[in-house]
Formats: C-alpha cells, sequence, structure tokens
C-alpha cells in the first residue's frame, strides 16, 4: 500500500485513479474540486466542512445522525412548486410535470437565445454549456425512453453523454460543433418524444418492466419500470435547466 506522510501534495490532480478504501488522517481539501467522483459509503468522521457547495446525486445521506435527502427535496418542492409532480406515478401527474418542465425550458432557451452564439457554447467553470446541455438532454431521452421503453436501437447523432460514456459505440462524436438550429431542431424532437408518449400512457404502462435491446450501449441491460425511466428524463430535465440558469447568470454582458 502506497504512503504519503508529511508531505504536501498540493495542486495535485488525480485523473483516472481508483482510490477506494484509501484512508485519510489529518489531512486538508481545501479549495479542492471533486468532478465525477464516486463517494458512496464514504465515512467522514470528526472532519469540518464550512461552505462547502455539494452538486450531485444525494441518497442515504445521513449527517450528525440526520438523513439529509428527504430535507433538500422537501425544500427544493417549497422553492420549486410542480417539482414534486416530476416524482409522481400517476399518468395525469407526470403529463402536468412535463408540460410545466416543457414551459419552462422554452424561458430559459428564449432567453439564452438573446445572447450571442459564442455564450450560448460557454463552459463556464468547467461545466457543460448551453448548447452541450441541450444535446446531452437529446441523448438522455434517446437512452431512457428511446432505447429503455420504446426499443430503439439509434440515437440521435447531436447526443452527448458525459466522459465516462464511450461515444463511439453509439455513432456519436462529442466534439461535433453542431449549428445552433441543428441542435434545437434535435431537442424539440426529443421533447416532443416524451410528450406523445405521455399522451396515451396507462397507469399500467409506466409500472410495465423494461428492457433495453441487446447490444446498446445505454442504458443498462436490467430491467426497469417504464415510471422508473421516465423519472431519470425528469429529474436529467429539471436538473440541467437549473445548472443552465445557474451559469447564464455568469455569461458575459454585452
Amino acid at each position: 500500500m502506497t504512503r504519503f506522510e508529511s508531505q504536501s501534495l498540493r495542486g495535485a490532480q488525480f485523473r483516472d485513479v481508483d482510490l477506494a478504501e484509501a484512508q485519510f488522517h489529518d489531512v486538508t481539501f481545501e479549495g479542492s474540486t471533486f468532478r465525477d467522483v464516486s463517494l458512496n459509503r464514504v465515512a467522514m468522521i470528526g472532519v469540518e466542512l464550512g461552505h462547502a457547495v455539494i452538486d450531485g446525486d444525494v441518497e442515504g445521506l445521513v449527517i450528525n445522525g440526520v438523513e439529509v435527502a428527504p430535507l433538500i427535496d422537501g425544500e427544493l418542492d417549497r422553492r420549486h412548486p410542480g417539482r414534486a409532480l416530476l416524482r409522481s406515478s400517476d399518468p395525469d401527474e407526470l403529463r402536468e410535470g412535463w408540460a410545466l418542465l416543457e414551459a419552462q425550458w422554452s424561458e430559459t432557451t428564449e432567453l439564452a437565445l438573446a445572447h450571442p452564439d459564442a455564450s450560448l457554447r460557454l463552459r463556464v467553470g468547467a461545466e457543460w454549456s448551453f448548447v452541450d446541455t441541450l444535446r446531452h438532454l437529446v441523448f438522455a431521452t434517446d437512452s431512457w425512453l428511446g432505447a429503455g421503453v420504446l426499443g430503439a436501437t439509434t440515437y440521435h447523432p447531436l447526443g452527448i453523454a458525459g466522459p465516462w460514456f464511450d461515444h463511439s459505440t453509439a455513432g456519436l462524436d462529442p466534439e461535433l460543433e453542431p449549428s445552433l438550429a441543428d441542435v434545437l431542431a434535435a431537442r424539440a424532437s426529443r421533447q416532443a418524444l416524451v410528450r406523445e408518449w405521455l399522451a396515451t400512457t396507462t397507469g399500467a404502462d409506466l409500472e410495465a418492466l423494461t428492457s433495453p435491446p441487446s447490444g446498446v450501449p445505454w442504458p443498462p441491460p436490467e430491467e426497469m419500470s417504464a415510471r422508473s425511466r421516465l423519472h431519470v428524463i425528469l429529474n436529467e430535465e429539471w436538473w440541467h435547466r437549473q445548472f443552465a440558469v445557474r451559469d447564464m447568470a455568469r455569461w458575459p454582458t454585452a
């Protein structure tokens, strides 16, 4: 086991490094950044966590004996009326939730399009640009509804996933620089796919177990209910709009 003792690794970068079961004692992470990092089953004892920012999928996190995720969801639901609809099992409520998301995205996209094209392609804090975000939501829909529920075996060529994904397996190229018009058209087509599927969906349809076709690279091959797959899409849609609004506030002003 490699040991680092009484030495400074300030400013070091760790990429594709396996630190599973590592132990940290009397270590400072002050000012550090963790991106695309798995912290599952990490135990933090006697830590100081002041003025930290955590954006991610938080489940089963207990701080000082209190499970945090339900408190976070409750506060987010209070701040954003209608958000709870996105976790519903009722078809009518899910249709209402999707309509709300589409309206919110329409407003956000209209605000974004008032800015120069360069701003829409700006990566604030190394996050996805606005254009990247729309391309990712195309891929999310193709994966979780297209492949996961409808049995599709192809993906829109403008879609993108995270850096963990081998885009070539889906015939995608994240280095493409498509026109804004093409991205908006792809995005609109995938929003329509969700809207049209939800329009006739019943409770039985939502609870039906589905699997993607054999050989598709995403989503994972295990069975899931159509409802669970839809929830993934709705969660992605909601959070990525929050991120987009956050980053737009840091775009250059004319």
